[in-house]
């Protein structure tokens, strides 16, 4: 069956993009956009309404660390690392930048997919759910519209990763109560074995990056000593 999501593949390594257009058009992924430097992938990104975006870390016009930030200036499509780098370090790196997971090199093609899939999958769970039981948020600070998928701060709207808006909706639904991080892996990503404690980490800083007026003496999201994190409501 077809799948009209756009997907931007970006790595100079020509044969590493040939196997994954190969393969994503295998499973169903017809619309395939390819970029071999981090400078062609901002140009596809001006044109097109990307939706997936495989960015390798190692291109030869910069770090795929470095477009991240740039990439997120322009789109919040989900963003999937490729990367030889597996230090954690460097995944905290990935997610920091903006992206959303990774995969590392070298990688069955497949994993790629299933990658996709399940955010897809959970991307459209979440708009179904959005349609079904349309909900709105105010903490004062900031407003989040879970029907409209959006998150206003001071009367502003604030551009918010997929990745970021599903755990603040998360929290935002469930006010006052303490999440461990394996709750959150659990209830957010859905595949904990796919990614590790410091991803929640990673993007409770970015929700507070957005919703604090001081990230690093939050007022609304909390860390709970030894408990977890909770989403303060008066």
């Amino acid at each position: 069956m077809e799948n009209n999501t756009n997907i931007l593949i970006v790595d100079d390594e020509k044969a590493i993009v040939s196997m994954l257009e190969l393969m994503l058009k295998k499973e169903g992924f017809q619309h395939i956009y390819k970029a071999y430097t981090g400078t062609e992938a901002l140009q596809i990104l001006q044109a097109h309404q990307i939706e997936i975006i495989i960015l390798d870390v190692m291109l030869p016009d910069g770090s795929g660390f470095d477009f991240c930030p740039k990439i997120r200036d322009m789109s919040n499509a989900y963003i999937l690392f490729l990367t030889a780098k597996v230090s954690d370090l460097d995944v905290l790196t990935g997610f920091a930048t903006g992206g959303d997971d990774y995969v590392t090199k070298p990688f069955n093609p497949l994993e790629v997919a299933a990658r996709i899939k399940a955010y897809l999958r959970r991307n459209n769970t979440a708009a179904s759910s959005i349609l079904e039981r349309p909900n709105y948020y105010d903490f004062g600070r900031f407003i989040v519209d879970e029907q409209a998928g959006t998150l206003t701060v001071d009367g502003k709207p604030i551009p918010c990763p997929t990745q970021v808006y599903l755990l603040l909706v998360y929290f935002c639904k469930r006010p006052n109560i303490v999440f461990s991080k394996s709750d959150l892996l659990e209830a957010v990503w859905g595949f904990d074995h796919y990614v590790d404690d410091n991803t929640v980490s990673v993007h409770i800083r970015r929700i507070r990056e957005r919703i604090e007026k001081d990230p690093s003496n939050p007022v609304y999201l909390q860390t709970v000593r030894g408990l977890g994190y909770k989403l303060v409501k008066g």
